[in-house]
C-alpha cells in the first residue's frame, strides 16, 4: 500500500549517498526530496572540500570509522569515474607549542594504532619543502588527505540515482509525520512550490523514511518522535576567506593544531586550480541561512593565519563564503560530539541522520554504507 519503499529528506552529499546506494536495491522505489530548488547547496557546498584522513576523532567513534571508510571509499570511486575532480594533495598539521607538540604525538600514535598514514617531517628539512610555513614546534603529515570538487561527487551520485528509476522533487519540504504501526506505514504530508508559486500539499505512504535533512533534521525528527526524545539544532558559522596574491604559496593543506571544540581551526586550504583560501572560523549564530561572510573577523583571522604563514598579507584577504555546521550541542557543551546514525527504537525503518557536520563530506559514501546495512 505504499506509494515508495523509501523517502529520504535531504539531497546533500549523505542524503544522495543513501539514495543511490537505496535505489540501486532490486524491488525498492526511492524517492528523495529537497526544500531548496537545486541539490546539495547548503553544507555539501559550503564547506572546505577536504577528504579527511581520520585523525581527529576517538577511535571508536563513528566519526573516525566512517572518515576512515569513506575516504577510502571516495578515492576508490574518483579513481574509477573520471567525472569526479580530486586530487591527493596531503596535509601538514602545525604545532607551534610544547603543548601542541604533544598534541600531535598523541595523534601520530592513535594514526599508528588506525593504520592511517602519517608521519613528523623534521623541522630541518620543512623550510625546503614548504618554504612559506612556519612551525616552531613538530609538523604532522598526512599524506592520504585531498580534496574533492563537491558538486561533481554530487552529480556521479545523482546520475545513479536516477539511472536507476529514483526520482528527486525539489523545492518540497516535509511538513508532517506519522506512523501507522497496525500498516507499519510512513504517512508524510509535503508541501511544494507548483508553477504558479502556490503551495500545494501532498500525503504520500512509505514502508521508510530516512531523514537526512541536514540543519532541518532535528525539526523532521521532532514532528514525529515524543517530546521527550526532541532534539535541537545549533548552527555553528564558519567564514572563508580568499587570497588575493599568488605568494605566498603551498603545495599542500595546512592546518593548525586544533585549539577548540567547535572546528579544527583557521587552515590553508587549496581549490583544485591551486587557488589558496583560509577558514573557517567559528561563531554561533541563530539561523542556517545567515550566510555572509563576516569580514568584521579579518582581523582575527589574520592573526590565527599569520601564526604558521608569517608571509601572507593581510590586505589580500578578502571575505569569501560562509557554512554553517549542523549542529546538534551549542556554544557551552564541551567534549567530542559524535554523529548520530541511529533506526529509532519504536519507529522501525525511521533512520535519524543528526549532527552530520565535519568529517561528513569525507564520511558521506561510507553513511550511505552503513545506513543501508542497517535498514535492509
Amino acid at each position: 500500500m505504499a506509494d515508495f519503499s523509501h523517502l529520504v529528506v535531504g539531497a546533500g552529499i549523505v542524503g544522495l549517498s543513501v539514495a543511490s546506494r537505496l535505489a540501486a536495491r532490486t524491488g525498492t522505489a526511492v524517492l528523495v526530496v529537497e526544500r531548496h530548488s537545486a541539490f546539495g547547496t547548503e553544507t555539501s557546498a559550503r564547506n572546505s572540500e577536504v577528504i579527511h584522513a581520520g585523525l581527529y576523532y576517538p577511535p571508536e567513534s563513528l566519526k573516525t570509522k566512517l572518515c576512515i571508510r569513506g575516504k577510502n571509499m571516495m578515492y576508490d570511486m574518483a579513481d574509477r569515474i573520471p567525472g569526479i575532480s580530486y586530487r591527493r594533495c596531503g596535509k601538514w598539521i602545525i604545532a607551534q607549542s610544547e603543548q601542541e607538540q604533544a598534541y600531535l604525538e598523541n595523534m601520530h600514535a592513535k594514526a599508528r594504532q588506525l593504520g592511517v598514514p602519517a608521519e613528523f617531517v623534521p623541522l630541518s628539512r620543512a623550510k625546503d619543502i614548504e618554504p612559506a610555513v612556519t612551525a616552531r614546534s613538530a609538523i604532522l603529515s598526512s599524506p592520504s588527505t585531498g580534496i574533492v570538487s563537491s558538486h561533481s561527487l554530487m552529480e556521479c551520485l545523482l546520475g545513479q540515482f536516477e539511472n536507476d528509476d529514483g526520482i528527486l522533487a525539489l523545492n518540497t519540504t516535509v511538513s508532517d509525520i506519522e506512523y501507522d504501526m497496525n500498516r507499519q506505514l510512513y504517512s508524510v504530508e509535503f508541501e511544494a512550490d507548483d508553477e504558479n508559486s502556490e503551495k500545494t500539499k501532498t500525503v504520500l505512504k512509505f514502508e521508510k523514511v530516512i531523514n537526512a535533512a541536514g540543519h532541518g533534521a532535528p525539526g523532521v525528527s521532532n514532528m514525529l518522535l515524543p517530546a521527550e526524545r526532541h532534539v535541537q539544532g545549533f548552527y555553528g558559522k564558519g567564514s572563508y576567506f580568499s587570497y588575493g596574491l599568488s605568494q605566498p604559496k603551498t603545495q599542500r593543506l595546512i592546518y593548525p593544531c586544533p585549539s577548540g571544540h567547535a572546528g579544527l581551526g583557521t587552515h590553508l586550504t587549496l581549490d583544485l586550480g591551486g587557488r589558496v583560501r583560509f577558514g573557517p572560523n567559528v561563531k554561533w549564530v541563530l539561523s542556517p541561512d545567515d550566510l555572509t561572510a563576516d569580514g568584521a573577523d579579518l582581523d582575527e583571522v589574520y592573526e590565527e593565519i599569520k601564526k604558521y604563514l608569517p608571509g601572507v598579507e593581510k590586505s589580500a584577504l578578502a571575505p569569501d563564503y560562509a557554512g554553517i555546521r549542523p549542529k546538534i550541542t551549542g556554544p557551552d557543551h564541551r567534549g567530542f560530539t559524535d554523529f548520530i546514525i541511529r533506526e529509532e527504537e519504536g519507529f522501525p525503518g525511521f533512520v535519524n541522520l543528526l549532527g552530520i557536520e565535519s568529517p561528513g563530506l569525507t564520511s558521506s559514501l561510507a553513511i550511505g554504507e552503513m545506513v543501508e546495512n542497517m535498514i535492509e
